[in-house]
């Protein structure tokens, strides 16, 4: 236990530290795995164990939101294959001249050890990187769903590439998980008799655990791609989005152990921290690479500019190929330690640059030529307003029922703004009017602006940084009409207060509110738009 406290304070302290210095907490949690490490305190084999834990609620929980239809866009399989190919030539090039140069650990290494090198620089983390859409509320924009299927096919790349390398073809047995289908079949029966608790989130866990990995490692296969496919068989539930919300806490909580695990690695020497930053300069050409292949397959810049801001690091499957590099004799011990320290380098670099990733965005954007709307892929086309007098930004349970409210009640010409492709279909199936866009994008504001019949803009995003980024693209669009802001806690409503908001609304008190409507109704008593009513016109209503 003394040890376990010991690793606790550690973390809480330096994650906290992060959180006061205004940089995400898993710089903390980095951190805190290298001070540990210095510390000399004793192994916790627990944190493997938990870590794994993590990685494995994630990519279910990944799963679970996955349109596999996005694997097949071009804009996917094809930029990451095509920068993989580019990773591995220029990254590797840059490696060789600096082995040419004489730089501590590289010189004198063999073209096959720069080449395997380079192939695991090229690989991004899908946990750094569903964590950070996560805390935007991004993951289902056009470029976090982009982000995840390019991290989904790379995970599919590195199986097939452990499966060749280590020499093992997967068991015979494999073929039992054919049985999947007709598994999660009967098993979506059950799911669907659990009711909204504990038991919900139970079934998750067993899910991703059970069927999920025991089921793929014991016939040779990698766990964590077992639950990334349960979670895709039972993505289409209607309960999955809130089997996903019910285990965000649990997975988070558990992929402290993974973040601080990188830094228990290895503790670094002087020679191996100049190749270390080496590679961690390469980061701006990652970045870039994506940016130009993405904007090549007509996508906007903001889009593709994100995308490679987003994929701006190196992942935990590079230390898995330099692992089996190791294990093969083609590496020595010391690269794993050196890649543990350029992956940690790269999620602090990425957690700094992502932290402001739509300012970054909005300045190299500006400074881009023009592009041919008309030649954008069709979700990129900018969508128009029309007549509308309010935009509701968020078309999620708070925003749909502000859109019923304003056009049944208060018969005003709405439109509805959401990033979720999915949505916007659902919803334009049931005649809604709405529009795909990102509020948190400065021109969508400005072309919309153009529409001068917009005066209120209602902001329902249910993540509230979103919120606040939003608001600042109106403000710089010049929007001059009222702004309406949904929040979820009394301090989210005191600051949009503060900042100018002209109307701060607590979604949990509305709720009371309309309860109270609803029961003031049934007795008879006239609701609040009609005050002047006489409440003895007519004839009372049924009770």
């Amino acid at each position: 236990m003394t040890v376990a406290a010991i690793y606790l304070v550690v973390i809480f302290g330096l994650g906290g530290l992060a959180m006061a210095m205004r940089l995400p907490p898993l710089v903390g949690f980095l951190a805190a795995g290298f001070v540990l490490n210095a510390m000399n305190v004793e192994d916790l084999p627990q944190l493997d164990t938990l870590a794994d834990l993590g990685v494995t609620l994630l990519l279910f929980a990944i799963g679970l939101k996955l349109n596999v239809r996005i694997l097949l866009r071009r804009e996917v399989w094809l930029s990451t294959s095509a920068h993989m190919v580019f990773s591995v030539v220029i990254c590797g090039a840059l490696l060789w001249l600096a082995a040419l140069a004489g730089l501590a650990m590289l010189a004198g290494q063999s073209l096959q050890t720069i080449a395997l090198l380079s192939f695991a620089l090229s690989f991004s983390s899908t946990v750094f990187v569903v964590k950070i859409l996560d805390e935007r509320g991004e993951s289902t924009s056009l470029y976090g769903r982009v982000c995840i299927g390019i991290l989904v096919m790379q995970d599919l790349i590195a199986v097939v590439y452990l499966t060749v390398a280590g020499g093992e073809a997967p068991s015979p047995w494999a073929l039992t998980l054919v049985a999947l289908w007709p598994v999660t079949r009967i098993l979506r029966k059950v799911w669907g008799r659990l009711g909204h608790g504990e038991m919900q989130s139970l079934f998750g866990i067993v899910m991703a655990l059970v069927p999920g990995y025991v089921w793929f490692s014991s016939v040779g296969l990698k766990g964590d791609l077992g639950a990334l496919i349960v979670g895709v068989l039972l993505a289409s539930h209607p309960a999955a989005t809130e089997l996903s919300r019910s285990l965000f806490h649990i997975k988070e909580l558990l992929l402290v152990a993974f973040f601080v695990s990188i830094g228990l690695t290895g503790l670094p020497d002087v020679p191996s921290i100049y190749v270390a930053l080496l590679m961690t300069a390469l980061l701006p050409i990652k970045a870039a690479g994506y940016t130009v292949l993405l904007t090549l397959m007509k996508l906007r810049y903001r889009t593709a500019v994100l995308t490679g801001l987003s994929l701006m690091n190196y992942s935990e499957f590079g230390l898995i190929v330099v692992s089996v590099g190791v294990s093969a004799g083609l590496l020595t011990h010391a690269w794993l330690v050196e890649l543990s320290i350029a992956v940690a380098l790269s999620f602090v670099v990425s957690a700094l640059v992502n932290g402001r990733a739509n300012a970054l965005a909005e300045k190299i954007v500006a400074r881009l030529p023009a592009q041919d709307e008309h030649s954008l892929v069709p979700e990129e086309r900018p969508g128009d307003a029309g007549d509308a007098e309010v935009v509701v930004i968020g078309m999620g349970r708070v925003g749909f029922a502000a859109y019923q409210r304003l056009t049944e009640r208060h018969q005003l010409r709405v439109v509805g703004v959401d990033y979720d492709g999915n949505r916007i279909h659902r919803l334009a199936d049931r005649g809604v009017r709405v529009i795909e866009a990102d509020a948190t994008d400065l021109d969508f504001w400005v072309r919309l602006r153009r529409s001068d019949s917009v005066r209120h803009a209602v902001l329902a995003m249910p993540n509230h940084s979103a919120n606040v980024v939003a608001l600042e693209c109106l403000r710089k669009s010049g929007f001059s009409g009222q702004i309406a802001s949904a929040a979820r806690y009394e301090d989210e409503v005191q600051w949009a207060t503060d900042h100018g908001v002209d109307i701060a609304f607590n979604v949990y008190a509305g709720a009371g509110l309309e309860l109270a409507d609803q029961v003031g109704a049934g007795a008879g008593d006239p609701p609040p738009d009609e005050p002047g009513k006489d409440s003895t016109e007519g004839d009372p209503p049924e009770r």
